[in-house]
């Protein structure tokens, strides 16, 4: 059994080393595996886990979120974004720097998305953060550690993914994600705030910013609304998540009129980055489920998980354990492969210690921001380097206090696990 599980292990690292899509490989993983495993109706197992992991409703928010982030991504969201945000941080140490953290913050609820949130909100504050006289390094660790929060803020495509591969309520996931984001969004200006106040000549003087003005306030208004319709519908139990995603679309549409920015064109450019995205992540889905039903018949997850009760593991051994081979992993595979490949595996191990499958769920999805702004294929890093022309190499290094102060985040989650369950446990309708 060790042997064939080794061997499935080199031939899922070949396929990904060869380049072919992470879907397919671990579709082809899955199905050599349950021929070794001398399953006698491999055809048939194929055939049910990849219609039973796609025959799901709550999948079909995935779409629809994507729709929506798309649809915001293509009008003047980061513009508004910017201009208005910026005079409500202008009287902070490192002034318009929180611009890049709240922005992101405020655009993470709206796409769920981690690049589009850097993509976004750096196209617009880079060469205005840089003609103001702002130091580069700090211009771009605030944009790839505050891009992050696009996986963690509610709606989140990870969140949907997890939910799905683990069967774990998808609303409960979103609301359990607004403190944690909250708590990363305070550990991010607080850093720019220390930082700022130790370093002022990385900041300009105050004449630098007087183009800010408090009129540009109101352009913020639109989207915080948005944010309010699509979590609050979620929370007061009014909508289901799919529910909400339908809300979310209709409200961006109006948005992108508001804006002026709303054409044919927008919406067939809008549209087809959503089937090309949701294709690719339904593919891993298909694929995994595959993977997930080779491994549940050769009986590793159950392995896995009375060899750590057999190891007498507590809570934080185990999840120092796996933040060590989630920081290894990461280097190598992006979001959705990570939580797809593990979550059959890991969930059991974590409720064997008592682990809430909601906080896993939300450690997964910071474990997976870190692999954002892990090199070599940190995908933040490479948005970073596209938007400024600078080297891998002096992006990564710009980014690592944000990479510290997330894995702050892990401790301070593993040692209050309330921040992740309150507002779950709260739910109307959970």
């Amino acid at each position: 059994m060790t042997g064939t599980f080794i061997f499935l292990g080199l031939l899922l690292l070949v396929l990904l080393a060869l380049g072919f899509w992470v879907g397919f490989s671990l579709l082809v993983v899955g199905i050599v595996g349950l021929i070794m495993l001398g399953a006698s109706n491999a055809g048939g197992l194929v055939v049910s886990s990849v219609f039973a992991s796609l025959d799901s409703w709550p999948l079909t928010a995935l779409p629809l979120f994507l729709l929506m982030g798309e649809l915001l991504f293509q009008s003047k969201l980061s513009e508004n974004m910017f201009k208005g945000l910026a005079p409500l941080v202008r009287w902070l140490p490192g002034r318009l720097l929180h611009v890049n953290v709240l922005g992101c913050g405020v655009l993470a609820a709206i796409v769920g998305s981690s690049g589009v949130c850097s993509a976004t909100i750096g196209r617009m504050s880079v060469p205005e953060l840089t003609r103001r006289g702002y130091r580069e390094s700090m211009i771009i660790g605030t944009l790839t550690g505050s891009g992050t929060l696009g996986l963690l803020i509610p709606p989140s495509i990870m969140m949907i993914v997890y939910g799905i591969v683990s069967q774990t309520s998808i609303a409960r996931l979103f609301v359990a994600g607004v403190l944690p984001g909250l708590m990363l969004i305070a550990l991010f200006m607080g850093y720019i705030i220390v930082w700022s106040l130790l370093n002022r000549d990385g900041v300009p003087a105050t004449a630098a910013d007087d183009e800010v003005h408090w009129r540009d306030v109101g352009r913020i208004v639109p989207p915080i609304v948005l944010v309010f319709a699509v979590i609050g519908s979620i929370y007061g139990g009014w909508a289901t998540p799919t529910e909400s995603a339908v809300i979310g679309v209709a409200g961006a549409v109006v948005l992108a009129g508001m804006g002026g920015s709303l054409s044919w064109t927008m919406l067939r450019n809008a549209l087809t980055g959503t089937v090309k995205t949701s294709t690719l992540i339904l593919l891993i889905i298909a694929g995994a489920s595959v993977l997930t039903t080779a491994l549940d018949f050769s009986g590793i997850p159950k392995q896995a998980a009375e060899a750590v009760l057999a190891m007498d593991l507590g809570q934080y051994q185990l999840l120092a354990a796996l933040t060590v081979m989630y920081l290894v992993l990461g280097c190598f595979l992006e979001g959705v492969s990570m939580i797809v490949l593990t979550a059959s595996i890991v969930l059991p191990m974590a409720q064997a210690v008592g682990i809430d499958p909601v906080w896993l769920g939300i450690y997964l999805v910071v474990m997976v921001e870190l692999a954002q702004i892990t090199p070599p294929v940190g995908f933040n890093l490479f948005i970073l380097q596209a938007l400024t022309g600078r080297d891998l190499l002096l992006v990564a290094r710009a980014s690592m206090p944000f990479f510290l102060l997330l894995i702050a985040a892990v401790v301070l989650l593993a040692m209050f696990p309330e921040i992740v369950l309150y507002l779950p446990r709260t739910m109307i309708g959970r």
